[in-house]
């Protein structure tokens, strides 16, 4: 039976728990940023083709208590690492500590370096390179106040990268997270689904591969994940995961999946990614400002990430826009629920409607909040001064 921890954006971490017990985990528990799980090699491989919320999946391979850099160096160099894989492939050793006593973690890495190098030349004569850019293995510790953790990576590359974003904002929004915000959003295949502020197309992109039921990790190459490269790697089961996977995805056809810009290099972006994704002929795309379009069908859900102070726009321009956008709202949008990501805490109280919920997300390491709002006719508007809920 392996260990497995997967990591998530902040906030996401019962809908990560979700995913894992779909990919058979047991024992599945959730620490902020994460949850770990129990289960065979197929259910991290499952994980890492089925789970829209994992930033990236860890078999853990040791674990112990510590008091210096010497006990990790042991706790390092008692692994058979000729066991986990080949003396021929590049490594690159990451760490992250909480409340750890040690001072520098670049020589706690150093360490674990060294003792990884060391058991292979002290096992086999030679030892590892090191690949700062691409590794083909790559070793995580995880370190607290007096307890030290190894795992291997089985993803390689964050999860997150699907494989079908050829064009870029200056701000993207995570993929994963932009799947957990349709999670907690309650959108459902077959209900019209709205973003308003595409950017890049992400929340859609997203929502048409669930409409699919398309895996996630299926748009990966071969060789694109880590478990690819150890010497436990089954490629039998790999492919009938695969196979089942790629069975079990819809056919495509024509969604109630809308996107608008009012920037038309912002439209662009997006219908190239979909494009890149044959999921251009599935989404509705037009140039229009969300404060004048109108609302593509009688009820749906509104996703958007809206420009935001740390992100773009200046506080006086966003402090002119809220309003506004309450005002659009109220008018365009009668019978949608409507859920915008800010790390601005004045959305509330200046977009002038009460806010149903209130979402504690991380975007990256930016603090934020998924606001919703339901909006129904003549009856959600606030008096002007009070807070919204």
């Amino acid at each position: 039976m392996n260990h497995y921890f997967a990591t998530c954006p902040r906030g996401l971490e019962a809908l990560l728990a979700e995913d894992l017990v779909q990919a058979g985990g047991k024992e599945v528990a959730t620490v902020p940023g994460g949850a770990s799980c129990s289960g065979g090699i197929d259910t991290g491989y499952r994980i890492n083709l089925e789970s829209r919320i994992a930033t990236r999946v860890l078999w853990r391979v040791a674990r112990g208590a510590y008091r210096n850099e010497a006990d990790i160096y042991r706790l390092a160099h008692d692994i058979d690492w000729t066991r986990l894989f080949s003396v021929d492939r590049s490594i690159r050793v990451y760490v992250t500590a909480i409340r750890s006593p040690l001072k520098s973690i670049e020589f706690i890495t150093l360490k674990v370096k060294d003792a990884v190098c060391d058991r292979f030349r002290a096992d086999t004569g030679r030892r590892p390179s090191v690949n700062t850019k691409n590794p083909e293995v790559r070793i995580h510790l995880f370190i607290t106040a007096d307890q030290a953790t190894l795992y291997l990576d089985t993803s390689g590359e964050p999860l997150y990268v699907r494989g079908h974003k050829l064009a870029k904002v200056g701000a993207p929004l995570k993929e994963n997270l932009a799947a957990g915000i349709l999670r907690l959003s309650g959108w459902q295949p077959g209900t019209a689904l709205l973003d308003p502020m595409c950017g890049s197309g992400t929340f859609l992109l997203e929502a048409a591969q669930m409409a699919l039921d398309d895996a996630p990790g299926l748009s990966r190459e071969p060789g694109d994940f880590g478990f690819e490269h150890l010497k436990s790697f089954d490629a039998g089961l790999w492919r009938t995961l695969q196979r089942a996977a790629a069975e079990r995805r819809r056919e495509a056809r024509a969604l109630p999946l809308y996107g608008s810009d009012i920037d038309a290099d912002a439209v662009a972006r997006t219908r190239q990614n979909l494009a890149g994704a044959g999921l251009d002929d599935l989404v509705t795309l037009e140039r229009a400002d969300l404060l004048s379009r109108t609302a593509p069908a009688p009820a749906g859900v509104l996703v958007a990430n809206p420009p935001y102070g740390e992100r773009l726009g200046s506080e006086e321009e966003l402090a002119a826009f809220y309003p506004a956008l309450g005002n659009a709202l109220k008018q365009h949008f009668a019978g949608w629920s409507c859920w915008f990501l800010s790390a601005d805490t004045r959305l509330p109280k200046l977009i002038r409607l009460q806010t149903s919920r209130k979402i504690p997300l991380f975007n990256g390491a930016l603090e934020c909040r998924l606001y919703n709002i339901e909006i129904v006719a003549g009856g959600n508007r606030r008096e002007r001064g009070t807070e919204g809920g």
